[in-house]
């Protein structure tokens, strides 16, 4: 077969590999349920475009402050002082808390069974449960969560997630994902575009004032450099995919939300090495604003589907193939020049 999939156990939870032979592999944790390795072939060698963790050990210790590769449910980004009404009750989240507001939901943390993993000659997959009990009492609505996460040919990796729940009456939810991606380079020499003309006011403490800003800065190819991000931004899901691409002179990486995603939060953190492109269900403090909430019924799934696709822009390695090519052939026909030129003399 083409494709296969490995799981180590030797670590504190489980780590599934996904493979299209040697060139393209994926790492995903049983732990957050998320991606920490995406590895793919350049003209410069393999190179993993996901800024993960060391390994599981490290992502236990140190998944918060930065959340990388997160899973973001039952809420995104962040919540006003971490509570809602809903229902004519009210809830405040437990965790977990950058002040004054709970960020980035509750089972970033939480431990996945594996279900099932399959591999044949068109892809690789491994699908990923989770039963949350309602054990925080800030959201007391019991769910459960499948991720099936998908490698196919092209370095095509995507993740279906489908939530379900008994509760008997429909629940509020938001979910997201927290990638951090890295190109090999500093982000200050990669371009960034996405499709979206609108940006979310936010006030000093990150949140949504409820005010769209018209922006079209991103629409076409932004170098990076000295331009700092941590905004959230409507898709226009109109204009064809990719949704958001991140590129240097080697690759580019293209993300590919279907519409349960309608949102996108760019966030540069200070170190500069990576970038992070969350695809967002609801707006940050939906709970509170309503922004992509959902209501989601009993026994019926919700389901979110997203993909991230790597390429080498082989025109462009030709292309510069080609002119280094031209020029050892003009240096030839100089030092050819000047030697006939000696003998004549």
């Amino acid at each position: 077969m083409l494709f296969q999939v490995n799981t180590n156990t030797q670590q504190q939870h489980p780590v599934i590999t996904l493979k299209n032979g040697n060139n393209c592999s994926a790492d995903i944790y049983a732990f957050g349920g998320f991606v920490n390795a995406f590895v793919v072939a350049t003209t410069d060698g393999l190179l993993n475009v996901i800024d993960g963790f060391t390994s599981v050990e490290d992502a236990i210790q140190n998944t918060t402050p930065a959340f990388k590769g997160s899973f973001l449910s039952p809420f995104t980004c962040r919540m006003k002082h971490g509570e809602f009404k809903f229902d004519a009750n009210d809830y405040k989240i437990d965790k977990f808390y950058l002040e004054p507001h709970a960020i980035h939901g509750i089972l970033f943390d939480a431990v996945y069974t594996i279900t099932t993993t399959e591999a044949n000659d068109n892809q690789a997959s491994v699908s990923l449960q989770h039963q949350y009990k309602g054990d925080d009492k800030g959201y007391p609505f019991s769910y459960t969560i499948c991720h099936k996460w998908t490698l196919k040919a092209g370095n095509h990796l995507s993740v279906t997630t489908t939530i379900t729940h008994t509760n008997s009456q429909p629940i509020p939810y938001a979910q997201g994902w927290h990638p951090y991606f890295t190109l090999g380079d500093n982000v200050d020499v990669c371009a960034l575009q996405f499709n979206s003309n609108t940006m979310l006011e936010f006030d000093a403490t990150l949140l949504p004032t409820g005010r769209l800003i018209p922006n079209t800065q991103f629409e076409n190819a932004v170098l990076l450099n000295g331009v700092f991000l941590d905004n959230c931004f409507e898709l226009d899901t109109t204009i064809n995919q990719p949704m958001c691409s991140i590129t240097n002179d080697k690759i580019t990486i293209s993300i590919v939300p279907d519409k349960s995603y309608p949102y996108l939060q760019i966030y540069t953190p200070p170190h500069r090495k990576s970038i992070a492109i969350e695809n967002l269900s609801g707006a940050p403090d939906c709970f509170n604003n309503g922004m992509g909430l959902q209501l989601i019924k009993p026994h019926i799934p919700a389901i979110f589907v997203t993909s991230y696709i790597v390429s080498a822009p082989q025109e462009s390695c030709t292309l510069r193939r080609k002119q280094h090519i031209a020029l050892s052939n003009i240096l030839q026909l100089i030092v050819v020049f000047f030697f006939r030129r000696a003998v004549l003399i």
